[in-house]
């Protein structure tokens, strides 16, 4: 198998899931960092128009490299829909947005 369109759909979804889960994990580490609350409507857009101000905590360099991930993280999306398509591939976010929720509690907002 030498590419991602000849594994079979499960490998294919727990690749996707798995790529996900490592961007969003950091993404929610510097969020928490920043206390950006990324999950309350509005702010992804905030942060990704570079308005530092979303920051309860102003840290530079933090808040460049969650931007830098949250616009990988849109890539990503782009990358997993034209693989999965767009209903799998947003049930698949959907479905680490919540594991992250339990795992981290309130502190993302939302």
């Amino acid at each position: 198998m030498d590419n991602l369109t000849d594994q079979p759909e499960d490998l294919q979804i727990a690749w996707w899931a798995k790529k996900f889960d490592d961007i969003d994990r950091e993404l929610a580490q510097l969020a928490i960092i920043c206390k950006v609350p990324l999950l309350d409507p509005g702010v992804i857009e905030r942060v990704l128009k570079n308005d530092a101000a979303v920051c309860g905590a102003p840290n530079a360099p933090v808040f460049s490299k969650l931007r830098s991930l949250l616009m990988m993280h849109y890539a990503v999306r782009d990358q997993a829909v034209a693989a999965l398509g767009a209903t799998d591939a947003q049930a698949l976010i959907e479905d680490v947005v919540k594991r992250l929720r339990e795992r981290i509690g309130a502190d993302l907002g939302g």
